[in-house]
């Protein structure tokens, strides 16, 4: 069996309590501020309040961290050149590992495909992922016979379950032009209670996604999972953590336009809630200065104020309540303990999860770029 490929790779971590941040008081005459020293007293205790909405700051490196429960995201961003006849790069692959090429050269990467881009078949247990394109084209192909192609604003959202073959291609289509490819891929846990359901995925198509608007028309979200302020996402797959309510999931993907002012509203306490700050510059969160390229972990009870300066900025916000049990990942399979890691990979060795009904590792679905996902029951939905 092929070793998992780093894109699968889930860095197991120990999360410790961040430390809270502390800040001196203004302390006259007792417990009275004279009025020389309230507008003092009034600044430093708003600062103090917006420093402790941050509990932490860091840098985003290829494979981004997130919270419990969530397991990670990957944010794909190649400039592929000009296809050739094989929906392939129209360059050479001289230098590259091919099979295993996660080395941004020329700007773009083969992943682990040899002539097409991507991730030819492997397998999944035990999680869902949740797929944003917001460029170029993918392509579906899974051991249930299940197919699809999809592209700019479209998210695809799979229950793997009990376990299931895919296969993730970036056709490059366009031969007279370059390909830009740009996408995120979330891992979302399931509770040991429905590990193993059937696999299952459902199409958001781009045009079905609900988009909120700023009054003043400066701030856009795409609203993925969840709801913000009065828009409401489309349900996702039926046995998702995101599918009750109670468990407040939030995935959305946000536009801020230059010199604007716009707060997250705040949601109740005790769930995680991350912004992953991925284009732009000049944002500041909470009146903090946030660098480029950054993910900030915020308080989810209290409402999140967002500043741009002179560049428009982008970032991803995920939220959600934690799965209060023990996360057991190795490569593609993610459990409650060891012994179902064990048990997973012996059921694949077994059974293939259902086999492969395809001709090749790399299925593409041709150069007609109408969108399609054609279901395991037979079912099929034609986009232009």
């Amino acid at each position: 069996m092929k070793k998992a490929h780093s894109r699968r790779k889930f860095i197991k971590k120990s999360t410790l309590a961040a430390l809270p941040l502390f800040f001196l008081s203004i302390k006259a005459y007792g417990a009275v501020i004279k009025k020389p020293f309230a507008f003092l007293h009034n600044l430093l205790s708003k600062k103090n309040m917006n420093n402790n909405i941050i509990i932490n700051i860091r840098p985003l490196g290829f494979q981004w961290e997130t919270a419990n429960p969530f397991l990670f995201c990957v944010h794909h961003e190649d400039f592929y050149p000009k296809g050739n006849h094989d929906f392939g790069p129209d360059a050479s692959l001289a230098g590259r590992n091919i099979g295993n090429d996660f080395t941004l050269k020329d700007g773009w990467r083969m992943y682990h495909g040899n002539v097409v881009p991507g991730f030819p078949v492997h397998p999944h247990r035990g999680f869902e992922t949740v797929t944003i394109v917001r460029e170029g084209f993918i392509d579906h192909a899974d051991s249930l016979g299940a197919a699809g192609r999809y592209s700019v604003g479209d998210v695809q959202w799979m229950t793997a379950g009990k376990g299931v073959q895919h296969a993730e291609m970036f056709p490059l289509l366009n031969k007279d032009k370059e390909n830009t490819l740009e996408l995120f891929q979330i891992w979302l846990n399931l509770p040991k209670k429905d590990k193993f359901v059937d696999p299952y995925f459902k199409m958001l198509w781009a045009e079905n996604v609900p988009v909120y608007k700023s009054e003043d028309k400066r701030v856009e979200a795409s609203v993925i999972a969840g709801k913000l302020h009065d828009v409401k996402a489309a349900d996702p797959t039926p046995n998702s953590w995101a599918a009750d309510p109670a468990n407040h999931i939030g995935i959305f993907t946000i536009k801020l336009k230059a010199q604007t002012k716009w707060s997250i509203p705040a949601d109740v306490a005790g769930i995680n809630r991350t912004i992953f700050f991925f284009k732009g510059s000049g944002l500041k969160v909470a009146a903090k200065d946030i660098p480029d390229y950054h993910a900030i972990e915020l308080q989810s009870d209290k409402d999140i104020e967002l500043n741009t300066g002179t560049e428009d900025c982008q970032i991803l916000f995920l939220q959600g309540r934690p799965i209060d049990e023990t996360v057991v990942q190795y490569g593609p399979f993610v459990m409650n303990s060891k012994s179902e890691i064990q048990q997973a990979y012996y059921d694949y060795q077994q059974t293939q999860f259902g086999g492969w009904p395809w001709d090749r590792q790399d299925p593409v679905h041709g150069m007609d770029k109408s969108r399609f996902a054609k279901h395991a029951d037979g079912k099929v939905e034609k986009r232009n």
